[in-house]
């Protein structure tokens, strides 16, 4: 390199033009360019081209020169600031400059600046810059900048370019617009992968899994081939939605097509065995990928050991992955804070929350304030939990006060559940959990007036309670069931089940946990209506569908009540099965007659 530039700098012969003062720049200038063109392959080498351009007189406001330093620091993701630098000095630049300068930021870890270049620009954008300065919105989260943009892409004229309609799906997507984001695919007249898989991640991330794999089977009608961004999006619908069998038949296409090679369907094969309880497999698939494991794929695991009940396993590999030096992530943490509050070890919690903020400079964000709570107030330490609210650096948002109100739930505090319930008042009033939760409190006291009292404000207010629904996958399709339901086609034959269940539950010595149906009833009444809990008739239908021996897993919306809890650890000893439920706080892995969760939950 050292010898090219000197080359550059020798005199030429007399009768060369370049020896003219006037010409010199011009040609040093396009020999600088080409030479970045061909030569800056790293930004050593393209500094010592611009240090070169700077002694040998090429002014810092050149744009030519300018342009083509800023394309080739951004090319090389050099530090932003060193384009920025260049950009400030340059007199009048074109819009490739200002384009090149947003897909820098875009493309960099601090995407913001890119919007606020845009909103400085000083020339009518053009249709290279709305990709990038979308991208930037994406990864920022903002979605009211993101409308304004969509309006100046429409004011424009480029609705109809289909890469930049293929950046206002992603960017309606990424803020959690799916319904926008949907809007604009229906109205697009040419539809390609890209908007496709823009939608079907759009749902799946949203949670909107339902929609994601009808999306997904429409475009295989379609004809359209679906490629391994494809494939990663609906192996996490597979995962909210527990559709276990479903997720297998993707990866095994993956596997036929080769999609299956990459770090990133790895991960999602991971994240689904996870998330559907099937631990194992999810630690089978982990050890399988060998060196190609990222922190990405240990905090999975770490977070998938956590939810599924074991705990000590998760701080384990927590440690394994410390000792191959892999940095861990905020969402790392959140798994193994989860790990000790669902284990009940507390002092264990604040020694990994203490490591997180002193040893790894993490700035603890609502999720690991929530843990801590949830810490505190699963292992019946409710006032300390609340004085841990009040030092909270941050403003407690509604799910920091439900967890208080929901731990008061479980250890009878009176006092600090309603104060925590004013508190959800002034955050989410609509929310019906909080009013069952506050009622639930009230009944456990047997204050009846009270607990009329607040469903009498749920009626006034228009708030409806969320049912609690079960959700059990057969033969490629998801069945659905609700308290008492009878609309499913077999309920004969499920309620014939539940019937052959109770008795046998009764010789195993299954008494029923009346006291969990907080209703001023009769104990006859609230025995029948325990029976008929979701997750029960779910087994039921799984009973009388598959063979002995079959595992049965469940995800249900709601907390597992505890006589549910009771019941299936016999139905799993009675039926000699294996049942996994998934709650909406974490899994109960039920064996002979035993839970994973050790009856911590």
């Amino acid at each position: 390199m050292e010898d090219v530039l000197e080359s550059l700098h020798q005199p030429s012969s007399p009768q060369n033009p370049t020896t003219c003062p006037d010409n010199r720049i011009p040609y040093l200038v396009r020999k600088c360019i080409a030479l970045l063109q061909n030569c800056a392959s790293s930004k050593f080498k393209l500094k010592q081209i611009h240090a070169f351009s700077i002694r040998h007189g090429i002014p810092l406001t050149n744009l030519d020169m300018g342009k083509h330093l800023i394309y080739a620091a951004v090319s090389l993701s050099v530090p932003m600031n060193y384009a920025h630098n260049i950009f400030t000095n340059i007199q009048s630049p074109n819009v490739f400059t200002w384009n090149t300068m947003i897909r820098g930021y875009a493309e960099s870890e601090n995407p913001k600046p890119a919007i606020e270049l845009y909103n400085h620009m000083e020339l009518k954008p053009d249709t290279h810059t709305f990709p990038f300065l979308l991208k930037a919105v994406s990864k920022v989260v903002n979605v009211r900048a993101g409308e304004k943009i969509h309006s100046h892409v429409t004011k424009n004229g480029f609705e109809s370019l289909l890469f930049v309609q293929n950046s206002l799906l992603h960017m309606y997507a990424a803020c959690g617009r799916y319904e926008s984001a949907y809007n604009i695919f229906e109205f697009m007249p040419e539809k390609d992968i890209v908007a496709w898989n823009s939608v079907i991640n759009g749902f799946a991330l949203n949670g909107k899994p339902n929609e994601a794999l009808t999306l997904y089977k429409k475009m295989v009608s379609e004809g359209v081939e679906p490629d391994g961004f494809t494939m990663v999006s609906l192996l996490s619908a597979c995962a909210e939605l527990a559709a276990l069998a479903l997720g297998r038949r993707a990866y095994v296409y993956m596997v036929k097509v080769g999609l299956n090679t990459n770090l990133h369907s790895s991960n999602a094969l991971l994240d689904l065995y996870a998330k559907c309880g099937t631990i194992s497999e999810a630690h089978k698939i982990f050890d399988e990928m060998g060196t190609r494991r990222n922190a990405v794929s240990w905090t999975s695991l770490i977070v998938g050991l956590a939810v599924n009940g074991f705990g000590k396993e998760a701080l384990d590999h927590f440690k394994e992955m410390e000792r191959e030096e892999l940095v861990p992530s905020e969402i790392t943490f959140v798994g193994v804070l989860y790990a000790c509050s669902h284990c009940g070890m507390v002092n264990e919690g604040f020694h990994y929350f203490r490591r997180m903020k002193e040893e790894y400079e993490i700035v603890p964000i609502m999720e690991h304030h929530g843990c801590m709570v949830d810490l505190l107030g699963r292992a019946g330490l409710v006032k300390e939990a609340y004085e841990y609210i009040q030092d909270m650096p941050l403003q407690p948002n509604a799910v920091i006060w439900r967890t208080l109100l929901g731990a008061c739930t479980i250890h009878g505090h009176l006092g600090l559940g309603a104060f925590a319930r004013a508190q959800l008042l002034h955050l989410e009033p609509k929310e019906s959990g909080d009013y069952v939760l506050l009622s639930n409190l009230y009944a456990s006291e047997q204050r009846w007036s009270d607990v009329h009292e607040v469903r009498r404000r749920m009626l006034n207010e228009g708030v409806r309670k969320t049912p609690g629904h079960s959700l059990v996958e057969l033969g490629n399709q998801v069945h659905e069931f609700v308290m008492g339901d009878k609309t499913h086609p077999q309920s004969k034959a499920i309620y014939e089940m539940l019937v052959e269940i109770a008795k046998k539950l009764r010789l195993a010595g299954y008494v029923p946990q009346t006291a969990n149906v907080l209703a001023d009833i009769e104990e006859e009444e609230k025995e029948s209506a325990l029976f008929y809990h979701s997750e029960k008739i779910a087994i039921a239908f799984m009973l009388v569908n598959t063979l002995p021996g079959t595992p049965i897993r469940i995800i249900k919306n709601l907390r597992v009540c505890a006589d549910c809890h009771l019941a299936i650890k016999l139905i799993s000893k009675v039926f000699e099965r294996e049942i996994v439920v998934r709650d909406c706080s974490r899994f109960h892995h039920f064996r002979d007659g035993y839970c994973s969760c050790k009856d911590y939950w």
